[in-house]
């Protein structure tokens, strides 16, 4: 059995390797760099996702995973400018007693302002905060609604942002980031706005990046 005097010695060991990480010589982003970034992010939507029909339908959009990437500019060693793209994610949409009524494909670029907090440390943790253009597409109404012409309108939100750049060595590192976007777009019907779906997701990236 792992006894206490074990575990405390397990972490203060973990403690100490952590503390030489973060005192060690590290390659900060300088003035000038690109980086890139490529990973996989899901977008997970929040569990209200509004209501259509007056109010008489709930809906709920399901979760999606999809490659990605980001493309970063540093304004300065502390400052960067961000963008983030994906692959098309997919999600199914459903309503409440009615089961999965459509699906659709949204393409979710945003625009970032980061301030990266620690420059000089290995771990390099960033806050950002921005602006994020949805775009739906291919939406097919299904089920009890198959046959009719469903539209989920396009999206314009503010996105907050929390990450970490992990070095690796003078070019590469890896990459961990948090973001909340506020997404929400109008639904119609055979060309009636019938209600508002609410996504607003957690959308969570672990990737790998380079520093040119």
């Amino acid at each position: 059995m792992f006894s206490l005097n074990g575990r405390f010695r397990a972490t203060a060991i973990a403690g100490l390797i952590a503390a030489g990480a973060l005192a060690a010589p590290a390659h900060a982003h300088e003035a000038g760099d690109v980086l890139f970034r490529v990973g996989v992010t899901q977008v997970r939507p929040s569990s209200d996702n509004g209501t259509v029909l007056d109010g008489s339908v709930k809906l709920d959009v399901n979760n999606n995973v999809r490659p990605s990437f980001t493309l970063g500019y540093m304004v300065t060693r502390n400052i960067g400018i961000e963008l983030l793209g994906a692959w098309p994610f997919e999600h199914d949409v459903s309503g409440s007693g009615l089961g999965k009524i459509g699906s659709s494909k949204q393409l979710p670029p945003t625009l970032s302002l980061q301030w990266h907090i620690l420059p000089d440390s290995m771990i390099q943790p960033y806050i950002g905060v921005g602006i994020n253009y949805t775009h739906f597409f291919d939406t097919k109404a299904e089920g009890p609604l198959k046959g009719s012409d469903l539209k989920l309108g396009d999206s314009w939100g503010v996105a907050a942002q929390l990450g970490a750049d992990f070095k690796i060595n003078e070019r590469w590192f890896m990459n961990a980031d948090i973001r909340y976007i506020d997404i929400r777009s109008k639904v119609k019907l055979d060309g009636q706005h019938i209600g508002t779906a609410r996504i607003d997701p957690w959308v969570a990236t672990l990737g790998v990046g380079y520093r040119f």
